[in-house]
């Protein structure tokens, strides 16, 4: 189906750095490679056990959720007042083509705050967990002050708001979607948004290297994921930026062990891992 030939094709690519022959690569980029790509510095490896796998029922989000609501939003009484560029950018925001440095332009530099809110109206999640719209607005406007800290040239808000659109591409193009609950949808979005918050622009390898506070807070350990999912909930701490404020105990449980899982995945040390499991599912799935 779609969804393995996409996975497949993603797999094709070279994943091992054994593969790399030491004579056409400099000691120092095979040194860098090697610590951030490989789990080094005392980092405990992922337990064969522990394998991602589709935790839910099947739960088919109806289409009505892509019904149009464009120009009722340019009404400010509805939630968010969209400038009539966003609008026109927001057009292909289904598209692997999507242009979010024209969106970031169209909004004033609000890529991230209009794209969170683009895909929780899109997917009725503002309904569905009741999150209140001026709570949304401003947890949003103060992720895109922490991405801008530390003036992270790639790790900031229109990287944030990209990965974002991208995971939205992911779920509608692929099926995955339809085998996702609500709250694993709201969980992907949420995560792909807050996924580098506050990003210093340095590797975790420098991080344990000059024993940074972060370092030494996180053990060494998926540093700097560690503290983009912290820092992110920290904030949710204030009233008024507590998006998750409606969530039942349970759902906010499940959503925090998502939430937490996927971040802590965006560690590159780990990735090579999650390409052999993947690959393990695929040949399994074939057998």
């Amino acid at each position: 189906n779609f969804y393995s030939s996409f996975c497949r094709r993603l797999l094709d690519t070279e994943d091992e750095l054994s593969d790399i022959q030491s004579d056409s690569v400099p000691l120092e980029v095979r040194d860098w490679l090697a610590s951030t790509f490989t789990r080094e510095m005392g980092i405990v490896k992922r337990r064969p056990e522990e394998k991602p796998k589709f935790r839910s029922i099947v739960h088919a989000v109806q289409a009505g959720i892509f019904v149009e609501r464009m120009y009722r939003r340019t009404s400010s009484m509805v939630g968010l007042a969209y400038p009539a560029e966003v609008i026109v950018t927001f057009k292909d925001v289904d598209k692997w083509s999507f242009d979010v440095f024209a969106l970031n332009e169209a909004s004033g530099e609000h890529s991230l705050k209009f794209m969170m809110y683009e895909l929780f109206t899109r997917y009725d999640l503002l309904n569905r967990f009741k999150i209140p719209v001026p709570n949304l607005i401003t947890f949003a406007e103060t992720l895109e002050v922490g991405y801008s800290k530390y003036k992270n040239p790639y790790h900031n808000l229109i990287h944030a708001a990209d990965v974002t659109q991208t995971v939205h591409y992911i779920m509608i193009h692929t099926g995955i979607m339809h085998w996702l609950t609500e709250l694993e949808i709201l969980a992907m979005i949420f995560a792909a948004a807050i996924h580098d918050y506050e990003h210093t622009g340095t590797t975790n390898n420098f991080h344990i290297q000059t024993r940074s506070d972060v370092a030494i807070l996180y053990n060494d350990r998926s540093v700097l994921e560690n503290h983009h999912v912290s820092a992110a909930y920290r904030l949710m701490q204030e009233e008024e930026m507590n998006i998750l404020a409606n969530l039942t105990k349970d759902d906010w449980r499940e959503l925090r062990s998502l939430v937490i899982e996927m971040v802590l995945s965006t560690d590159m040390s780990g990735h090579f891992q999650q390409i052999k499991t993947m690959r393990h599912t695929l040949q399994q799935a074939e057998g």
